[in-house]
């Protein structure tokens, strides 16, 4: 019974990583294999500032969320939790959209698509590979 569980999440996580790869967006990065060369030069401080502060907006995600979690039970106070949990997930999606405009649109695109390309890669991996898509259409 735990077995056919399994199997049925295993494709279901197959198809999903078929289907993400499948995008136009993470084909082309592939096919174009995206990388960090326009990283290469000497970034602004404005590029600087946002690429800090899309750091900073991931410690205030979900890390945060759970610190506070942690504390609310500690300290047997839900309301910890209830209130700052989606005040600081608010406030995290407030610092990585500034963050964003500051490093701009080109470096963040060009982030992105690494990323796809790295992420679907490895994935990919997890794929048998008689079951990969063609990735080059």
């Amino acid at each position: 019974m735990v077995e056919a569980g399994q199997d049925k999440m295993k494709q279901l996580c197959k198809k999903c990583i078929l289907w993400v790869a499948a995008t136009n967006f993470v084909r082309s990065a592939i096919a174009e294999r995206a990388d960090l060369s326009a990283f290469n030069g000497k970034p602004t401080v404005k590029v600087l500032l946002g690429v800090a502060l899309i750091a900073l907006s991931f410690l205030l995600g979900w890390p945060a969320v759970a610190a506070l979690g942690v504390l609310a039970l500690h300290w047997e106070t839900p309301w910890i939790v209830v209130i700052g949990g989606p005040a600081v997930y608010g406030f995290s999606h407030l610092v990585f959209l500034v963050g964003m405009y500051l490093a701009g649109a080109t470096y963040s695109l060009i982030f992105c698509r690494w990323l796809a390309r790295v992420t679907v890669e490895r994935c990919l991996a997890w794929v048998v590979l008689d079951e990969r898509p063609d990735l080059s259409r």
